[in-house]
């Protein structure tokens, strides 16, 4: 059975979850962690629970998502796995991390591309890879049908919704994904976000002020 784990990180406040099952395998998603201490909260959690990492994932690209994947990559000898078209902003993020007080961040590069319908295979899981753009032009988000359980970055937040005024960002290709992708899903899915508490895709239909829809 897929278990969570979610981490706060970064002045940013970025949710960090690691995904696990009963075979102990792992996959980390948008590794926030910067300073030694939450290196180490998120090596801490591995180790009491006996976890080996298989990948590294990201959502997208942004500083406070990706603040960590150095470190896991190179802590734990995985491959970093993003959408082909967040490869430009991730090589921006060391140009603009000293703007941000990150003066010793570590550039990190790709290893393999998903997209959409690829499936992410850890233990027993397999989770599906749905193309989400619009805060960011390659976002991707992960769906368990079994646990109704989608890590969703940061498209949708609890009556809220991802920033469209950065990089890449687009408001109306943002609400697209998220009623083609995220509210095509059952209502008591449970969206894990990129910032802030989970929320479940029934709670945002009916009450998120940016993108709500009639429910009949």
């Amino acid at each position: 059975m897929l278990q969570i784990k979610s981490f706060e990180f970064n002045p940013f406040q970025e949710n960090t979850y690691i995904l696990y099952d009963e075979t102990k395998e792992c996959v980390i998603i948008d590794p926030g962690c910067f300073d030694k201490q939450e290196q180490q909260s998120l090596v801490n959690f591995i180790t009491a629970n006996q976890l080996t990492v298989t990948k590294l994932i990201n959502t997208h690209c942004h500083i406070d998502h990706v603040l960590g994947n150095a470190f896991v990559k190179q802590h734990f000898k995985v491959k970093l796995f993003i959408h082909p078209a967040e490869e430009a902003l991730l090589r921006a993020v060391k140009t603009y991390a000293p703007n941000y007080g990150f003066h010793h961040f570590q550039d990190s590069t790709p290893d393999e591309f998903i997209d959409e319908n690829n499936v992410v295979v850890f233990g027993n899981q397999s989770l599906r890879v749905l193309f989400v753009p619009g805060h960011s032009p390659g976002h991707i988000a992960l769906y368990d049908s079994l646990s109704k359980s989608l890590i969703g970055g940061d498209v949708l937040f609890q009556n809220s919704i991802g920033r469209t005024d950065l990089p890449g960002g687009d408001f109306d290709t943002l609400i697209t994904s998220i009623h083609d992708k995220f509210f095509t899903l059952p209502d008591d899915v449970t969206v894990y976000c990129g910032h802030g508490p989970t929320t479940t895709i029934g709670f945002e239909k009916r009450t998120n002020p940016f993108c709500a829809i009639t429910v009949t």
